[in-house]
Formats: C-alpha cells, structure tokens, sequence
C-alpha cells in the first residue's frame, strides 16, 4: 500500500485527508499518462460516483483535471463500483474512476481508479500517481486549443449494466418476495430495477438518499435491520448493499445471516454440481471462518487463501483462472460475469441457487456451521517484531496443536495502525477467549503491548 492508495483507492474524510487538489492532481495525471498511452488517439475516461454530498465536488474537481490533460470524461451519474468496470472494459475507455468510500460514513469519500481491463489500478500505476501528488514529477503540460477535453453524459451507460444484470439471470423471479437494503447508496439507483425487471415482488428500505443518510444505520454494516423488515414483510430472501455496492450480505426468510462465506459455499457447491467451478476451487481470504474450510472439505471443494481485500482476491483468479472468489464481508468474484465485487450480480446468483435447487436460502445456507470467533486488536510498539518473537510464535504453536482439526489461531498486522490482530476460532466461545488471552499475555511479558 502506498501512502495515499490502500487497497481499495485514495480514501479519507472528505476535504481533510483527501481534498479537491488531490482529486484535481489524481484527474491531471490520469487524463496525461492514458493519453502518453495511446498517442494520436483521445483519451476518454468514464466516472461514477456514489450519493455523499461531497462526490459532486470530488467529481468536478476530477473532470477539471482530466480535461485540462486532454481528456474526455463521460459521465454515469450516480451507479455502483462494478458498473464503472463494466462500462469501462465494454465500452473500450481507457480508465474508470469511481468516487465512493464504500461502506464508510457520509464524510469520508475515495477515488478508486481502474484500468482499461476493469480492473483495480495496478501499483506500478499508483506509486506515479503518488510521485505526481508529492511533486517528485515534472509538471505535466496542460492541453491547449483544441486539445483540451470535454464532458459528456453518459447515462446511458448505467442503464447497459442495468440490461446486462438482468440478462444474467436463468429465471423468473415472478412469486418472488425479495427486500432490498440498498443503504441510501448507489444500489439505489439500480437494484430495484433489476429485481423488479425479473418479476420479483420487491420490498425496498434504504433507497433515499440525502447526500448525509449512506450507510447510517442500513445496509450491509447494519444487517439487523434488515433482518428484521425480511421476517415482518414475509419475504423469501433480503439482500443488503455498502454505499458503492460492490458487496452483499443476505438474509434467509428466518430473518439468519447469510454472509460472504456462506453465499461463497452456497455458489461454489451449485457450480461444482453443473460443472462450472473451474479446477474444483474457490477463493478466500485468511479471514474466512474455519467452518466454511470444513464445509468445503466435505464437498470435496479445494480453496485458496489471499491476504485480507478483494484486490488479492481477484488477483488470485486472475493468475489461477480460478472463477470464485470472496471474503466474509460480502465482496463476491464471478469471474465469467465480472472482475470486481458486485453486490446486485452476487444477490442474482444467490437467487439463482435458490430457484434452480428449489430449496430455501435458509436449507442452503445450514449446511455451513460457522464456528464461534473472537477477534482482539493489540496495540504494539512494533508490529513485525510481536509477530515474529519466539516465544509468540512459540505460544502460537501450542495453541494451534491444541486446537488440532477442530479450530485455528490468526495473526494479521493491521495495514494502518500499529496494531496486531489476534483471532481464534473453535467449537466455543470460552475455548476462543482463552487461547486468543494466551497469546496477548505472551506478548504483554516480551514488552511487546502499548
């Protein structure tokens, strides 16, 4: 991660860590390097932005920059992370830019850059961003006369993705009764279209924006409200969205959690029975639940485990040609249909399982048993040296032959704080407590805890 871009773009509170001369310079360098790319050819760029206040700022502070370079900038309007990488690799751009923090609060935004394939911008890319932003860059030459770019609307483009989501589906919806949670986000403007489109009787909360209501208490970081509208609207399934709806949580017609790695067994197992899992294997992150390993070792489903972000996930997939992939937050990879995490694809595959199998979500998603888990951060003087003293490690062994095959202890540095996170899973809550205390206690006597 560089010191602007994390894994999942330039995000901050919204003119504090990330302002308008940042978006002006990240839109400068965009619009200058893709045109360098493709000489004697314009540059076009396509952008999308979530319902924050602050991304129609961030959205013209982004199109000055990109047009002052030589670009033309077409515009989505409001619409979803995975549109933008739709738009962009059918309709032949050389960028997309979505402006969106995800599922944090309204004050924070991003700008997540992907490249002409659809994909999340690669690194080399981003250091040149980050040198240009820091001013270790020459200045780049601003377009004169006719050269200098202009926008363009580009609505039509979100309403393709529309089309295309409902071309996914194998069948009706019709007798359907589906809630949507769409977090007053980008789903707002897309997903009861879909649903409704393929006959489903859809209930809807969380589809009115205000620029100050995304995520407040909705969406896929706040479930239990969905939870509750799914059992008293008697519906047979409820999916909830972040803000830029690149993930998905559902909820069974019993009002139960269905998260990211039961919808991963869920389509990984149905695409085993038709065939479509390719080399039989699915891929997770290290944070997926021990009992989803299991679940799948009993189907006879192997897997692959990434570092914690949908980023290493579909880098995974793309060097594997593996075809699923995710993370326990609701980040779902098809590959055949997408290359980022789509919320509204992954709820339409979910329904697909259902109508296909004929079995409730609720039937589907029990066979996976999630084992308990407690999770502790530990603030630490030194991150590398907690993880990698001896007698942690030492600790960390002991519990792990303890557990055997029925649990397993994590250690992950935190990629932003000076914190180690401690994790345990097994068959009970007490037994997770006192392994994951073991350890912090081994770490507190090498001196290692703030």
């Amino acid at each position: 991660m560089g010191k602007y871009f994390g894994t999942d773009g330039f995000r901050g509170e919204a003119n504090v860590d990330l302002t308008v001369e940042h978006a002006y310079k990240v839109g400068r360098f965009l619009g200058w390097y893709y045109g360098q790319k493709t000489p004697g050819e314009r540059c076009r760029v396509v952008i999308g932005k979530d319902t924050r206040r602050s991304s129609y700022m961030f959205e013209y502070s982004l199109v000055s920059g990109l047009t002052a370079s030589g670009a033309d900038v077409f515009l989505l309007h409001v619409t979803t992370t995975p549109s933008v990488s739709y738009v962009v690799r059918t309709e032949g751009f050389h960028c997309g830019i979505m402006i969106s923090a995800s599922h944090n609060p309204y004050y924070d935004n991003g700008i997540k850059v992907i490249n002409e394939r659809g994909e999340k911008l690669e690194e080399s890319v981003i250091t040149k961003i980050e040198q240009y932003l820091d001013g270790e860059m020459e200045e780049i030459p601003l377009a004169k006369r006719d050269a200098i770019g202009r926008t363009v609307d580009f609505a039509a483009g979100r309403n393709r993705y529309i089309g295309y989501l409902i071309s996914i589906a194998t069948r009706s919806f019709k007798n359907m009764k589906v809630a949507l949670d769409c977090a007053n986000g980008s789903a707002s403007a897309i997903a009861k279209n879909v649903f409704d489109a393929l006959g489903a009787q859809t209930f809807v909360m969380n589809n009115e924006p205000n620029g100050l209501n995304i995520n407040t208490d909705c969406g896929s970081t706040h479930i239990e409200y969905l939870q509750k509208f799914v059992v008293e609207q008697g519906c047979d399934a409820g999916f909830a969205y972040d803000g830029d709806a690149d993930r998905c949580i559902a909820v069974d017609s019993e009002g139960n959690v269905v998260d990211g790695d039961r919808i991963l067994y869920i389509c990984g197992k149905y695409m085993k029975e038709q065939g479509s899992l390719f080399s039989n294997t699915v891929v997770t992150t290290i944070m997926s639940n021990f009992g989803l390993y299991k679940a799948f070792d009993r189907e006879g489903i192997s897997y692959e485990k990434t570092a914690v972000g949908d980023k290493y996930v579909y880098e995974n997939m793309a060097a594997t040609g593996n075809c699923l992939g995710g993370e326990q937050s609701g980040h779902i990879i098809f590959s055949k249909h997408a290359t980022t995490g789509d919320g509204i694809l992954t709820s339409l595959k979910v329904m697909e399982v259902v109508l296909e199998k004929k079995q409730s979500l609720a039937k589907l998603a029990s066979e996976v048993e999630i084992y308990p888990q407690v999770l502790k951060n530990v603030s630490v003087k030194d991150k590398n040296a907690a993880q990698e003293d001896e007698k942690v490690q030492e600790e960390v062994r002991r519990v792990t032959e303890a557990l055997g095959t029925d649990g397993r202890i994590l250690l992950r540095s935190s990629g932003t704080e000076p914190v180690v996170r401690v994790m345990v899973e097994a068959a009970d809550m007490e037994t997770c407590e006192k392994y994951v205390d073991q350890v912090i206690a081994v770490m507190k006597d090498q001196g290692f805890c703030l």
